[in-house]
């Protein structure tokens, strides 16, 4: 019970500059909390996430929580069921504080909408934490609570992760079991995942989430796998400072190398890939026929939408009407490609070293950042390194490396074949023990005293 109250009081103080937390049932919290504080002190626990509190991301389900998705279409849903994964937590004692901010059908890299508008950095207010997930780890790195569930579909748990110094897993496709949940518009490539300060937070979510059902067929590959971390072994790692000629910050190439140095010394054989190619058609190809057809089929179900949503999205839903079969054809068999040429790439190495994000945050109400490192970039520009990922059904995990001069935290990224979540979280692990980062923590405003600037 005194955790949840140190959470409200946090979620007070702070949730009015940052926006993260747009939904919640403090009386349904408080009721959870007291259930757990009796089961602790019965010596009956029912697990290591008994009375903790965490927040989930508005497009996850939580039964008696409004699940807006971002969106006015969605306004009034209000769920009778908790998906899987929030089903499970609840089973295992954890307390749901609330639902965190998304951008309206959780499609963009930013995080602002037309119903509860921007959620702002903690390192700096006039910044984005970026998106998807930005509502959740703005809600972890100021404070409100230690642990997020979020969603990933093309890096919106690790690139936000980035951006707010976090530890933020997307797990492999199949990993933790769905359903009960919203249309699946991004097809197989978006997944749930946890967020935290630390990667033992991340581990225990996982522990709980990644169990098999048979009500979600891609999970069978992991019914006889129980979540389980051990040592981390000495892997190979191939280093890719950008994918193609895309742009990257300088401050970001930078942060991201002396990580390639750490690991190197850390007793891991880091290789420095050269050009790197490979993954170009994801971004290219697959990423904006898959988003703009499954915005368009969503938006069949709500007949008369025009109007309803965001602007920038109604040119997505019409490009999407528009789509070709053959261009969606093309995509799947783009994936299917790319995932073979990865599983090849794995043979070699075990893991891949990139930033999770190409740009630093930018405005908190700007969709994307237009230029990087002085060239014009397009909508996805910041993010090129995360997509691939998702499309092959990887898992991957960002960590926090050295941040940038003026203090917004930087990431970078590991990826693994299927089904090597543990793995990362081991490798994750050792770098953690030797460069920790869980002290590190923004100065909001309401953390300094009057004579101190403000963000």
């Amino acid at each position: 019970m005194e955790a949840l109250q140190t959470c409200l009081s946090r979620l007070e103080s702070v949730n009015p500059l940052v926006n993260a937390v747009i939904s919640r049932d403090d009386e349904a919290a408080r009721e959870a909390a007291a259930a757990s504080e009796r089961r602790w002190q019965a010596g009956k626990p029912l697990s290591a996430l008994d009375g903790v509190p965490l927040t989930v991301k508005d497009n996850i389900p939580v039964r008696g929580l409004p699940a807006t998705w971002g969106s006015r279409l969605y306004a009034g849903f209000v769920p009778e069921r908790d998906e899987l994964p929030v089903d499970r937590l609840r089973a295992a004692g954890a307390v749901i504080l609330g639902k965190t901010n998304v951008p309206e059908f959780t499609l963009q890299g930013y995080t602002d909408n037309r119903v509860f508008g921007p959620t702002r950095n903690p390192w700096n207010l006039g910044l984005t934490p970026g998106g998807s997930s930005g509502g959740a780890v703005a809600a972890v790195a100021s404070g409100i609570g230690p642990l997020a569930i979020g969603t990933d579909g093309g890096g919106s748990i690790r690139r936000p992760s980035s951006h707010t110094g976090l530890v933020g897993l997307k797990p492999s496709v199949g990993r933790v079991a769905r359903c009960d949940g919203f249309p699946a518009i991004l097809l197989n490539c978006e997944v749930i995942g946890p967020i935290a300060r630390t990667v033992d937070d991340v581990v225990m979510a996982m522990e709980i989430m990644a169990v098999a059902d048979p009500r979600d067929p891609l999970s069978a590959r992991y019914a006889d796998r129980p979540f389980a971390v051990g040592p981390a072994r000495k892997c190979r790692i191939l280093y890719v400072e950008t994918f193609g000629d895309a742009p990257v910050d300088p401050e970001i190439r930078a942060s991201v190398a002396l990580a390639a140095d750490r690991l190197d010394v850390l007793g891991h054989r880091v290789e420095r890939a050269g050009r790197f190619t490979l993954v170009d058609a994801i971004n290219e190809r697959v990423w904006p026929v898959i988003s703009q057809a499954g915005l368009a089929w969503l938006l069949e179900r709500h007949p008369g939408w025009q109007g309803q949503i965001s602007e920038g999205l109604e040119p997505l839903a019409e490009a999407g009407r528009n789509l070709s079969a053959s261009a969606f054809v093309g995509a799947l068999d783009t994936i299917a490609e790319t995932s073979r040429a990865l599983s090849e790439l794995f043979q070699d190495y075990d893991l891949i070293l990139t930033p999770s994000a190409a740009a630093l945050p930018w405005g908190a109400r700007d969709i994307f950042p237009p230029t990087i490192d002085g060239r014009s970039v397009g909508p996805r520009g910041h993010a090129v390194f995360t997509a691939f990922a998702n499309a092959a059904g990887l898992p991957a995990m960002n960590l926090p490396s050295a941040p940038s001069r003026a203090g917004p935290p930087i990431g970078f990224q590991l990826v693994g074949p299927q089904g090597a979540d543990p793995l990362l979280c081991a490798v994750a692990r050792g770098y953690e023990d030797a460069h920790s980062w869980a002290d590190r923590w923004p100065s909001l405003p309401v953390d300094r005293g009057p004579d101190q600037p403000a963000i």
